[in-house]
């Protein structure tokens, strides 16, 4: 793991290198070579933005909103096999953290808080790289977009199941939603 924290505005975001490799995506395993990539250590807050003091996650933007704050901090949205890369890893965790089941300890889901939290809440649930929340607290944004104007959304919110928490999974969404259950995460080139 590698950590590179850089100041926006007097806060500081983290970034996490994550060294690329072959992501065997979604249930079929598909071999897609995936480049390596920084990744912002949770999903962004509006205190790492210097617009206040708030840790949850920055949610109710549309992804073209959210892809346009991406690349004002220097990045972009990252693709569906790169995120699902990041929460697997080369072994093909079938959650962020592992194999084991989500519980309270691992994941803001269904049954939880009912609402988002403050980014990091849940360490156990980091992957071996240090990437936070990853599962559950709230969905997030990709690139990739799907028939019908719609873009992936991965990760999972507070009010999902725990199936939906896994790393292969994936839900979608159309580009113009604004909702307290998306944020994002930002990717860039080392």
């Amino acid at each position: 793991m590698s950590l590179n924290c850089t100041a926006a505005s007097g806060t500081t975001i983290c970034w996490i290198r994550i060294v690329g490799g072959v992501c065997r995506f979604g249930d079929r395993k598909r071999p897609i070579t995936v480049r390596t990539l920084e990744w912002t250590r949770t999903v962004l807050t509006p205190a790492q933005l210097d617009c206040g003091k708030d840790q949850r996650p920055i949610t109710g933007l549309t992804q073209p909103e959210a892809a346009a704050l991406a690349k004002a901090l220097g990045g972009r949205l990252p693709r569906s096999v790169e995120w699902e890369w990041a929460a697997a890893g080369s072994t093909g965790r079938a959650y962020p953290w592992g194999d084991d089941p989500p519980c309270a300890r691992r994941a803001n889901l269904r049954g939880g808080p009912g609402h988002a939290t403050p980014v990091g809440a849940y360490p156990e649930g980091a992957t071996p790289d240090g990437l936070l929340d990853m599962a559950g607290n709230v969905w997030e944004w990709t690139s990739s977009s799907t028939l019908g104007d719609g873009y992936v959304l991965r990760g999972a919110s507070h009010d999902s199941p725990g199936l939906y928490a896994k790393s292969t999974f994936l839900n979608a969404a159309p580009a113009e939603l604004a909702s307290d259950g998306i944020g994002f995460r930002v990717v860039r080139q080392p």
